[in-house]
């Protein structure tokens, strides 16, 4: 096994360090603006790589490197090479700009043709696949996460919430997911004021561009008091486990491993009805939904959950049990016998 990839996410050298003696990690000049001339640099990286040796099996993830590693491998797929092409979520989708789906739609149909298999993760993305061209195309359940390490981890619910500077007879409600337009915690805030709820309390994990302007949002609303920017954070299963709601707005998404970790921690969920959690999210039995811009929908969600005890252990019960299929024991077995081209 061999890996290649860009410097995008700045881990590379993470990955390097924990792939050491292990597999050998390549660097490709690829970026994800589609239209960067230094892609073109990207490619010739792909072709030296996978035209440099023999491979059974490519694999390949995300748009930009996809539609890169597809046409690179052209030639050593004549020989046999069978190329895997996993989406996290096509940018085209129900309710996507019109722009996307000129964009990106084509290209995705047209790079079909050059890969043996389509694997997806969420239902949307797997039916609109299936009328691509690719030789076999398949859904599994997301990436894999460690349920059992959401579900049993242990905290101390009152010195968590403390270190936290939550109210410990707060009602707790959580976000996970950087502070970017798409992940919408904008609703959040307008919906938390629009509860006139003192007693709620909400929390996002996360760091971004947005968060000045989210600060003076809730400084606008009146409602900074009951708003904790928790920043980029190393403990989310403490986090979860302090909880008592998990809030999941954002206005796209390809599956949303962020709510999965919630479920395995037994929280109860409020989402936004877009593609890939309306998988898992059944209204009043593993979670709630809305609209991206319901605001309202949002605050009588949270409202209903705040006042209701046992209808939060009851959906979070409900999710320990939902979420199992989603752990990466099952991911990982499936996906091996995707890569083994087993029926």
């Amino acid at each position: 096994v061999e890996l290649a990839c860009s410097e995008v996410g700045g881990r590379l050298q993470e990955l390097r360090t924990v792939l050491s003696g292990i597999a050998p990690v390549h660097t490709v000049r690829l970026v994800r603006n589609p239209f960067s001339l230094r892609n073109r640099k990207g490619l010739s990286d792909l072709k030296k790589i996978i035209n440099g040796r023999s491979w059974d099996v490519i694999w390949t993830n995300e748009p930009v490197m996809g539609v890169m590693t597809r046409v690179a491998a052209k030639t050593v797929r004549k020989k046999g090479t069978k190329v895997v092409y996993m989406v996290h979520g096509f940018h085209f989708y129900k309710g996507a700009p019109l722009t996307n789906w000129l964009l990106y739609y084509p290209v995705e149909k047209y790079c079909s043709r050059l890969c043996d298999m389509i694997i997806t993760i969420n239902e949307e993305d797997y039916q609109r696949a299936k009328g691509f061209h690719a030789k076999r195309t398949e859904k599994i359940d997301g990436i894999g996460l460690d349920t059992v390490k959401f579900a049993t981890c242990s905290v101390d619910r009152a010195e968590k919430r403390r270190e936290l500077g939550v109210p410990k007879d707060a009602f707790f409600v959580v976000s996970v997911g950087e502070l970017k337009k798409h992940k919408n915690h904008e609703i959040m805030i307008r919906a938390l004021a629009k509860t006139a709820n003192p007693h709620i309390f909400y929390g996002i994990c996360g760091k971004g561009e947005l968060l000045n302007r989210l600060i003076r949002l809730s400084n606008d609303l009146n409602v900074s008091k009951q708003i904790c920017f928790f920043g980029y954070r190393n403990d989310i299963p403490e986090i979860l486990n302090t909880a008592d709601l998990f809030a999941f707005p954002s206005m796209r998404d390809g599956l949303g491993l962020a709510a999965l970790e919630a479920m395995a921690c037994g929280l109860p969920l409020l989402t936004s009805n877009i593609r890939g959690v309306s998988d898992y999210v059944v209204d009043g039995v593993t979670g709630f939904s809305c609209a991206t811009n319901d605001v309202s929908g949002f605050a009588e969600r949270m409202d209903q959950y705040a006042a209701d005890d046992v209808l939060c252990r009851k959906i979070g019960a409900n999710n320990m049990k939902a979420v199992l299929k989603y752990d990466i024991s099952i991911i990982t077995e499936t996906v091996c016998r995707l890569l083994n081209f087993d029926d």
